[in-house]
């Protein structure tokens, strides 16, 4: 059993679905990973992550403006709003979805279905830097 990890800095422009899929695929042919599982975490209160349709961006926008239906920034019932009118409806965003991922890895590539795709969802509005921290734990394969 093998284990690799690494940590990448995402750099986004603020609130919205940003697709990491090709990455992933891309760094487990890089460390040679053949069968096993990817582990994808965010350390982050107000981002996560989501593995959903990248095909149409219909979806992305979709699913957009379903969380400011959902949870509305600067909402008077909210305490918290120490950076901003977004604050608290970040942190809620992110409570309502994940933020860790495992996915299987089989020949080599992420096992994902043909429309899914891994994404870093950005819950603030302004750009932020991101930490996704990536690993790899199964069969290296030998070369």
């Amino acid at each position: 059993m093998n284990h690799v990890e690494c940590e990448w800095r995402i750099n986004n422009g603020g609130r919205g679905l940003y697709e990491l899929t090709q990455k992933l695929q891309n760094w487990l042919r890089e460390v040679g990973a053949w069968e096993g599982w990817a582990n994808l975490f965010v350390p982050h209160t107000s981002a996560s992550l989501l593995v959903q349709e990248n095909a149409d961006p219909d979806v992305r926008e979709d699913i957009l403006d379903y969380f400011a239906r959902l949870v509305a920034d600067g909402d008077p019932r909210f305490r918290h709003a120490n950076e901003g009118s977004d604050d608290m409806a970040a942190h809620l965003r992110s409570v309502l979805t994940q933020n860790s991922l495992v996915i299987p890895v089989r020949a080599g590539r992420a096992a994902l279905g043909v429309w899914q795709g891994v994404f870093l969802f950005e819950h603030r509005v302004r750009p932020r830097d991101r930490q996704v921290l990536v690993s790899f734990q199964g069969v290296v394969k030998e070369e």
